[in-house]
C-alpha cells in the first residue's frame, strides 16, 4: 500500500518560514521524481516544484523561485519543501506527488498525498 503523508504546514504571519515534510512508503523512494503542487480556494492546482530521484536536479514555479527550496532525503523516504518569506498568496493546500522516473508527467502521476494546510496572514 503507497502513502505519501505531507506534515509541516500551518498558520504563520507573512515573512515567516516553513518547512512541509512528505513522507513516503510501499515504493521505492529513490526511483521516483517528487513534486509538490498547491492549490488555493477557488483556484486550480498549481505547480510549485520537482525534485529528480536523484536530487541532482530541482526546477520551481516562478511565484516561489528564490524563497522555497526543495530537497529530499532517499533514506528517509522523504522531499522537503523549504518555504522562507512567505506572503499571503503562498495560502493554499500543499500536496506531494510521485512520478517514477521512466514515466512521463503527461500521463499524469503515480500518486499524491492528501495535502497539509498553509496559511499566511498579513
Amino acid at each position: 500500500q503507497v502513502q505519501l503523508v505531507e506534515s509541516g504546514g500551518g498558520l504563520v504571519q507573512a515573512g515567516a518560514s516553513l518547512r512541509l515534510s512528505c513522507a513516503a512508503s510501499g515504493i521505492t523512494f529513490s526511483s521516483y521524481t517528487m513534486n509538490w503542487f498547491r492549490q488555493a480556494p477557488g483556484k486550480e492546482r498549481e505547480f510549485v516544484s520537482t525534485i529528480s530521484w536523484s536530487g541532482g536536479d530541482t526546477y520551481y514555479a516562478d511565484s516561489v523561485k528564490d524563497r522555497f527550496t526543495v530537497s529530499r532525503d532517499n533514506a528517509k523516504n522523504t522531499v522537503y519543501l523549504q518555504m522562507n518569506s512567505l506572503k499571503p498568496e503562498d495560502k493554499a493546500v500543499y500536496y506531494c506527488a510521485a512520478l517514477h522516473r521512466l514515466r512521463s508527467r503527461n500521463n499524469g502521476y503515480d500518486y499524491w498525498g492528501q495535502g497539509t494546510q498553509v496559511t499566511v496572514s498579513s
